[in-house]
């Protein structure tokens, strides 16, 4: 396809953050677009921007399987996969029931996987297509209390690695994007119960120094904009080569730098000043 020919998107995670912003930017560039989340009334603003908005648990396989029979049933492809439904789970390992971490790779990872599995099909009948899976720099980073969020955006960039190689020979491309601090509901969402975990008891001190600094990070105006990212996925939609990873937003390139530059020692010792 040409870059300025219009594609049939779907993006996960629409409600808020950076998957509205996705939503409302390849609105502008003349995409059929169709929005899942689970909190659909959120969603009615883009419903009334164009959208075709769906409900979507991707912890849940006939949510999974009805949207995506809906979408194809409808425009009779998918262009591009927009895996962007996430969230992070805060406390300290120890404390941090097994239970509510598998439920992290269930959202982070499983439910992406089972996804892309069902809409691959259709990809390599129709003799191509774009999945794009918003990782994080917490995918190639790490901070104490942040265990089962980075585990899981670790495995999410490992598991897409393998997906390139496979799907390539049918002209499916994969690309990772890298947010690092965005401006959306993450920061609060993952400190409150944080706090909730591991804000007392022996992880306590560490625990305020990641509520403190996280909260330093997303509230100090120093966020960049979830525009950002959408506007990044625009430009890998339409470029005709885009790259396999992208990193962006607020210190995603400098801590990830770091991380490659320094040894393990010192950046534990870079992450413990930090807070």
């Amino acid at each position: 396809m040409s870059p300025n020919s219009s594609r049939v998107v779907l993006v996960t995670g629409a409600s808020s953050g950076i998957g509205e912003a996705t939503v409302r930017a390849l609105l502008a560039q003349g995409h059929r677009v169709h929005a899942g989340a689970r909190r659909v009334a959120k969603m009615e603003s883009l419903r009334e921007a164009g959208a075709v908005v769906h409900a979507l648990d991707v912890t849940d396989e006939s949510s999974i399987r009805t949207l995506v029979s809906s979408i194809l049933e409808k425009e009779d492809r998918l262009d591009v996969l927009v895996n962007n439904a996430g969230y992070g789970v805060y406390g300290a390992i120890e404390e941090v029931s097994i239970e509510e971490a598998r439920g992290q790779f269930e959202v982070n990872l499983f439910g992406i996987a089972r996804l892309t599995q069902l809409v691959l099909p259709a990809m390599r009948d129709q003799g191509g297509g774009t999945i794009i899976n918003i990782s994080s720099m917490g995918g190639r980073v790490y901070t104490p209390m942040g265990a089962w969020y980075h585990a899981s955006k670790h495995a999410l960039e490992g598991w897409s690695d393998c997906l390139r190689l496979e799907v390539a020979p049918f002209g499916i491309r994969v690309v990772i994007i890298e947010p690092g601090a965005i401006g959306t509901e993450f920061g609060e969402l993952a400190v409150v119960p944080l706090l909730e975990r591991s804000g007392d008891g022996p992880y306590a001190a560490t625990a305020q120094k990641m509520a403190a600094a996280t909260r330093r990070t997303f509230s100090s105006g120093k966020a960049s904009p979830p525009s950002l990212i959408a506007d990044l996925i625009v430009r890998v939609i339409r470029s005709p080569r885009p790259k396999i990873r992208y990193a962006a937003g607020h210190l995603a390139r400098p801590v990830m730098l770091a991380r490659r530059l320094l040894g393990d020692r010192l950046f534990d010792l870079m992450i413990h000043r930090f807070l």
